[in-house]
């Protein structure tokens, strides 16, 4: 199984910037920011959240939101702020914010099928 990745610019309340490339983790709720990211664009914590992690053990980690500019367009989301050795994830939150799928066969993001129903 191949792995996804996407470059992508966070922007914090004062408008400090930093570009980096995400995982695509399309078993991850939220967006992860590594720690040096997060202070380095000035994020303060708004919320916490329980996180389960793939081994079952829980973790509560700090929650702020922050703007995300990738080639599809400019969003803001809601990111969890990482801890020292954290890297950065892109979760399926972020991902239908900007109405993309990671199609499973090619490992590729694509637009999302939108309905009404």
């Amino acid at each position: 199984m191949g792995l996804t990745y996407i470059e992508g610019t966070v922007t914090g309340p004062k408008r400090r910037r930093a570009t980096l490339k995400f995982l695509v983790d399309s078993g991850a709720s939220y967006t992860l920011l590594p720690q040096k990211v997060w202070r380095a664009i000035g994020l303060k914590a708004t919320d916490a959240v329980t996180c389960t992690l793939a081994d079952g053990t829980e973790v509560k980690r700090n929650v702020s939101d922050c703007f995300i500019t990738l080639p599809q367009g400019k969003r803001q989301t809601p990111v969890i702020l990482g801890q020292k050795g954290d890297e950065a994830l892109l979760g399926v939150g972020t991902l239908e914010q900007f109405r993309l799928v990671l199609n499973p066969f090619n490992r590729k993001l694509q637009p999302m099928r939108m309905m009404l129903a």
